[in-house]
Formats: structure tokens, C-alpha cells, sequence
């Protein structure tokens, strides 16, 4: 009797863990794409990916990669909610960051091209709103100066580096205009209106919040609707995307299919919710990513970026923009700024939406963007060779010795491993 317990005990065992290894493999399989043969052709993806995140104890993260305008690999990794052990998956919504800011440079040349303002245009003439008599007095009269190239380029004339980003300052603005807190877009605008500028526009580079929330201002003002409305009809539903947004600060307004994030030790911060408790966790309520909107407030995947990625790939069959507009998005700010002290030009330079890195004699280039936020870090590259990538994190690291920034080479190191790329086009799998 004990004998025949034990082998149906045995049976019983062994069906249980073929059981579990075939529902691990079914999952596994369920979040890659599309198959073996595309898994193991990519390996070095997911090789560089889990070990950075391991090194980090990053929660959560998503990857797609774009072969030639093709959607070859899209996977997610890791937790988007540790909580209720959801899992990530490609079309996982994340905060961008400044990811936003090519969005918002792609959606200013399109007037541009449209004739509806130029690069020379000044910003705050469109906007009509330096004629206040209350505070003409503190205003600086190099504002007038500030034109679309400038704050394309990060060439406006602030330093949030030597000065604040007032885009983290949400209770002093509220509290010298008396506004409600947060104060949005437009009330962050008028008090820097109040503030001198750090240098003269166009004479140095220095990355700036400010400079974008302007952009996306002046965006309003030209087409009379909303910066998301006109960004959603115009750059993104002609390339397919339907399900990028504005995102939400508070935790209890996550969108549809949002991660959650996640800080180092769970860090409390004060909240600029008066409604708030006084102290939130830190990317739920510390700053208002609202009114980052154009800078860098909006959600996506990473198949949502890979889309975009592709949409700029060929500017000769692009459904964005025309080919001599991609000349004025790519074109190296004048001099003085990204210029070796000898006057020669630098290996790099932020043109307009873009970092940009020229390769070989051939007019080929590197562009890329990176967005950082308490609780998010995100990188999109788009390679000379018609590779692109797109990769989505829901924490940062906060550990110098342990830099973000190396995500950069370690998936140019996963691409130039990659020996034979799928023929399959995943997009169609995504909505």
C-alpha cells in the first residue's frame, strides 16, 4: 500500500513541475516577440537588459527595437506593479519625460513648414504677452530677444543649473502669484517673466524645462487648441499612435495600462497637492507632470516611440514632415554654442529636438534623447543604420556609480551583436 501511495506521489510530482515548465515557457514565450527563432537572434538584448536592471533593482522596464521602419522585437521585463505582480509588457504605458521634447520639436516644424512661424520668429511676440504695465518694470529686455531657434536649441538664455527650474518649483510660483497650487504652464511662464535671464539668447547652450514649456504655448496660441490635442492629431494619429497622453501625477489617476514607479528606499517628499497628505512618495505628487506637458509630461510605450522613431527614419516617404524640414531639425545651432574653443565645430551638438552625432562623410548621424524623472528613466536612439531603439524604465538609479547613461552603450553593444536580424514586422501585433 505504502509502494503504490508512493509512485502515485511520484506521478503526481513530476506532472506538477512539467506543468510549471511549461507555463513558465508559455509565459516566456508570451512576452517575447514573435518567437524562438526571433528570441534567440536577439539574445543580447535581453542579455544587457536584465543586467542592467539587476544592477539597479530596477522594478520594471520595456524594450522594442526597429529594424529599416520594421517593428523586429518588443519585450518587457519585470514588474509594472510589484504589488499585484503584474507583469511588463510592450505596450505598457510609461512616463517619457523628456522624451516629450522631440515630440513637441516635430509638432513646431510642422507650423514651421506650414508657414505658420519660422525659426527667427520671436516667441514672446507670438505669445503678446511682454505688454503687461504691472511688471514691464522687472522684465528683462533680452526676452524679446528669444526666438524658436533658441528654444529649440536650449539656447533661450536659462540656467536652471545656476539659478532653479521652476518646473520644481511649484509653491514659490503659486505663492508670488497668488495661485492655486500647482500653477500651470502658463502662470510658470509669467513668473519667469519676473526673472532675469542668465545669459544672452543664443550665445551659450543650457538644457531648459522653461524654454519647451514656451514651445508648447506657442503651439496653443497659433492653432487655438490645446498642446495635446493639436500634438495627438497631428503627430501622432498620422503614424498610428492612439494611446499616448498627458500623464497624471497623482497615483489614483494612473492611466489605463501605466506602470507604477518606484524610488529608491520609497522616498517621501512634500506634496504640491494641497489636497494631498503633506508628504507623498515622491513621483506621485512631488511635482506636477501636468504642467510639464511639452517638456515632459506625456505616457507611452515603447512601441508608441518605436512608431515615432520610424516615422523620421526616411525623410524622403516620412508622413511627418517634408525632407528640407528634417534639414532645419537636424542643422547645428550657430556659433558660438557647441564649438571647440578653437571655433572648430564638436563631435556632438543639440540641434533641434535632438542630440545629434555625425558619423562618416556620408551626411549620416546618431540621434538620440534621454528623460529623467523620480521614479522613470527612458532613451530613445535612432542609429545611422536604420537601427532604432526605444527602452522604458518605472525607476531611476540614484547611484553615481551606477549611471542611467550606461543603458547607451550597453544596447549599441546588444545591436552589434546581433548577427542576423528578423525579417517580420511586429507593428501590426500593436494598436
Amino acid at each position: 500500500m505504502s509502494s503504490l501511495l508512493s509512485r502515485r506521489l511520484l506521478v503526481a510530482v513530476v506532472f506538477q513541475v512539467i506543468l510549471f515548465l511549461s507555463l513558465f515557457a508559455t509565459s516566456r514565450a508570451q512576452s517575447i516577440s514573435p518567437g524562438d527563432d526571433t528570441t534567440n537572434t536577439m539574445a543580447s538584448f535581453d542579455r544587457e537588459m536584465e543586467r542592467f536592471m539587476q544592477a539597479r533593482t530596477i522594478a520594471g522596464g520595456a524594450l522594442a527595437v526597429v529594424k529599416d521602419r520594421r517593428l523586429v522585437y518588443a519585450r518587457g521585463y519585470g514588474s509594472a506593479d510589484r504589488e499585484n505582480q503584474a507583469p511588463v509588457s510592450p505596450d505598457s504605458c510609461f512616463r517619457i519625460a523628456s522624451l516629450s521634447k522631440p515630440i513637441t520639436a516635430v509638432a513646431i516644424l510642422k507650423l514651421i513648414e506650414e508657414g505658420r512661424l519660422s525659426l527667427d520668429s520671436r516667441a514672446f511676440d507670438l505669445l503678446q504677452i511682454l505688454t503687461s504695465a504691472t511688471t514691464e518694470t522687472k522684465r528683462d529686455p533680452r526676452l524679446r530677444n528669444i526666438t524658436i531657434q533658441h528654444l529649440l536649441n536650449h539656447t533661450g538664455g536659462w540656467n536652471s543649473k545656476k539659478t532653479f527650474d521652476p518646473m520644481f518649483r511649484s509653491k514659490k510660483i503659486a505663492e508670488s502669484l497668488h495661485v492655486s497650487c500647482p500653477p500651470g504652464p502658463k502662470d510658470i511662464i509669467h513668473y519667469m517673466l519676473t526673472q532675469p535671464l542668465d545669459f544672452d539668447p543664443g550665445t551659450s547652450y543650457t538644457y531648459s524645462n522653461c524654454g519647451y514649456c514656451v514651445l508648447g504655448r506657442v503651439i496653443e496660441k497659433l492653432t487655438s487648441q490645446s498642446y495635446e490635442d493639436y500634438v495627438k492629431q497631428h503627430v501622432l494619429s498620422p503614424i498610428g499612435i492612439t494611446r499616448m497622453r498627458i500623464g497624471a501625477s497623482l497615483k489614483n489617476k494612473r492611466a489605463e495600462g501605466e506602470v507604477c514607479y518606484y524610488t529608491a528606499n520609497g522616498r517621501m517628499r512634500p506634496s504640491v497637492f494641497p489636497k494631498e497628505a503633506n508628504k507623498v512618495p515622491e513621483p506621485y505628487g512631488s511635482f506636477c507632470l501636468e504642467a510639464m506637458d511639452a517638456h515632459g509630461g506625456w505616457l507611452a510605450s515603447v512601441v508608441d516611440l518605436a512608431r515615432f522613431a520610424a516615422s523620421l527614419d526616411n525623410p524622403q516617404h516620412s508622413p511627418l514632415l517634408k525632407p528640407e524640414i528634417f534639414t532645419i531639425m537636424y542643422m547645428r545651432p550657430p556659433a558660438p554654442v557647441w564649438r571647440n574653443r578653437n571655433g572648430s565645430p564638436t563631435d556632438h551638438y543639440y540641434a533641434c529636438g535632438w542630440l545629434v552625432r555625425p558619423v562618416g562623410k556620408e551626411g549620416k548621424a546618431n540621434y538620440w534623447h534621454t528623460g529623467s524623472l523620480p521614479g522613470s528613466y527612458a532613451l530613445l536612439v535612432r542609429r545611422w543604420d536604420g537601427l532604432s531603439w526605444a527602452v522604458l524604465f518605472n525607476r531611476r538609479s540614484e547611484d553615481p556609480q551606477l549611471p542611467n547613461e550606461a543603458i547607451d552603450e550597453a544596447l549599441h553593444r546588444a545591436a552589434n551583436a546581433v548577427s542576423h536580424w528578423p525579417s517580420e514586422d511586429l507593428f501590426n501585433k500593436y494598436k
